[in-house]
């Protein structure tokens, strides 16, 4: 039986979201990606009804139980456009294994620019690979858990606030090229973001964001001896 916290925080965390899309629909900016808008939102809410961490810990399980369905979900649109994926293949493995060495080895390089300890300069170098997979991967290369999945879930955040209307400003306007990006950089937000855009946005962000996860999680321990 959910409590009326727990039902509260859920009503609360869905509110925030639809409001946030009609919100985002209405006025379009980085401020108003349903990522970001919702997660500032159910944090000013739920501060002055006194509902804390804890509190708030039985409904974020229950979302994230329903995340398995809506993540199975996602491969509706990928059968749906594999014939576009599979002709451009090579090349998103391409753009993919670039974008995730990219990411991992400039994390790793500005840290270490500013002076970071090993254990953060470890931690933030998989910032861009999905939280549970980073969050497993952390203790393996000698980093923290808790700052992983910190960095991981700022860097979807960021990503999937400022990706699109960077990419847009820069000129990048083929949706498999805007997918592929905000799968492999901004993981899960990201995806949800793309998802926003289009179905083939959405299914590319879900490819490269479980290949992403694999390449990175298979690439780190082997180079983060020789860069650290």
């Amino acid at each position: 039986m959910i409590d009326t916290v727990t039902a509260f925080s859920i009503l609360v965390t869905l509110g925030a979201y639809a409001g946030s899309r009609v919100v985002g629909r209405r006025y379009p900016s980085p401020l108003t990606t349903p990522v970001f808008l919702s997660t500032i939102a159910v944090i000013l809410i739920l501060v002055p009804t006194r509902v804390g961490v804890t509190d708030y810990e039985p409904a974020k399980q229950i979302m994230i139980f329903l995340l398995g369905p809506a993540t199975v979900g996602l491969a509706v649109p990928l059968y749906q456009k594999r014939a576009t994926l599979t002709r451009n293949l090579l090349p998103a493995l391409v753009g993919l294994t670039l974008g995730s060495l990219t990411t991992f080895v400039s994390a790793l390089g500005l840290a270490a620019l500013f002076g970071l300890p090993d254990v953060m300069r470890v931690s933030i170098s998989v910032k861009s690979v999905t939280a549970p997979v980073a969050i497993a991967l952390a203790p393996i290369i000698d980093g923290s858990p808790t700052l992983t999945a910190t960095f991981a879930v700022a860097t979807g955040m960021i990503g999937a606030a400022l990706g699109p209307s960077l990419m847009t400003v820069i000129g990048i306007h083929d949706p498999l090229a805007r997918g592929l990006a905000l799968g492999t950089i901004s993981h899960g937000q990201g995806t949800a973001q793309a998802v926003l855009e289009g179905e083939l946005q959405g299914a590319t962000a879900g490819v490269a964001m479980g290949l992403a996860a694999a390449f990175v999680s298979a690439m780190a321990p082997v180079l983060i001896p020789f860069l650290k």
